[in-house]
C-alpha cells in the first residue's frame, strides 16, 4: 500500500490486485469518517480491509472492462454504497467529507472510460500510463484517446499525480514530455493496440 495526502484526503493505493495486477484507491476524509472507492478488481478485500471505521459514500468505477469490476458483487454488499461509471455527467462532482472528486469522461481506451481528478492527484484507470495511453482496439480509438489526453488531462498542472489502473504512477509533466517524443515521429495510419509514446 502506498499513501498520498491532498488537502483534506487521504488516498490509499492498492496495488498488485488479482490476475491483471489491478489498483485499486480509497480516498478517505478521516476526520469526515467518509470514503470512496476507485474500482473493484479481484483482490478487494484487501480494500474492504483497510476501511475500519470509515463510511463508504460511492464506489467509482474508471471504465467497464471486468477487470476492473471482478469482485463488483463483494464491495457492493459490504459497502452498501452506490456505484457510478458512465455515463457520470463530465464535471460532475462526488463529494467525500470536505473533498470533492471531478468526473472526467475521457474515451478512448473504453467509450465510456472516465478519469476522476482529486485536487493534485488524477485517478487515470486505463487512459494513461507511464509511458503511453492503454490499449486501443482501433486507430479511431487511439485518436481519441489521445485527443482525451492531450486536451482534458494535459490541460492540468505539471505536478498532478497521475494514479493510474494498472502499474506505477507517473506526473502529467513526465507524461508531457514522453508524448512530446510521439508527437514529433510520423506514424502509421493504422496504429493502435498498445502504444508506447517514446518507442
Amino acid at each position: 500500500m502506498q499513501t498520498q495526502t491532498d488537502g483534506p484526503l487521504t488516498i490509499t493505493k492498492f496495488d498488485s490486485l488479482g490476475p491483471y495486477s489491478n489498483n485499486a484507491y480509497l480516498i478517505a476524509d478521516h476526520d469526515a469518517g467518509e470514503a470512496l472507492i476507485v474500482d473493484m478488481p479481484a483482490g478487494s478485500r484487501a480494500v474492504l480491509g483497510a476501511i475500519g471505521e470509515l463510511k463508504i459514500t460511492a464506489i467509482l468505477l474508471t471504465h467497464t472492462h471486468p477487470d476492473h469490476w471482478a469482485d463488483y458483487d463483494l464491495v457492493k454488499n459490504a459497502t452498501g454504497a452506490p456505484v457510478y461509471c458512465h455515463p457520470l455527467s463530465d464535471g460532475e462532482e462526488i463529494a467525500v467529507g470536505a473533498g470533492a472528486i471531478r468526473a472526467l469522461h475521457t474515451p478512448g481506451h473504453t467509450p465510456g472510460s472516465t478519469c476522476y481528478l482529486a485536487g493534485r492527484i488524477l485517478f487515470s484507470g486505463d487512459v494513461l500510463f507511464p509511458g503511453g495511453p492503454g490499449r486501443t482496439q482501433s486507430p479511431a480509438d487511439l485518436q481519441q484517446s489521445i485527443a482525451s489526453i492531450t486536451e482534458r488531462l494535459y490541460t492540468f498542472p505539471d505536478d498532478t499525480l497521475v494514479l493510474p489502473g494498472h502499474g506505477s504512477d507517473t506526473t502529467i509533466a513526465d507524461s508531457k514530455r514522453e508524448y512530446a517524443a510521439f508527437a514529433s515521429r510520423e506514424h502509421p495510419p493504422d496504429l493502435c493496440g498498445d502504444v508506447l509514446w517514446e518507442a
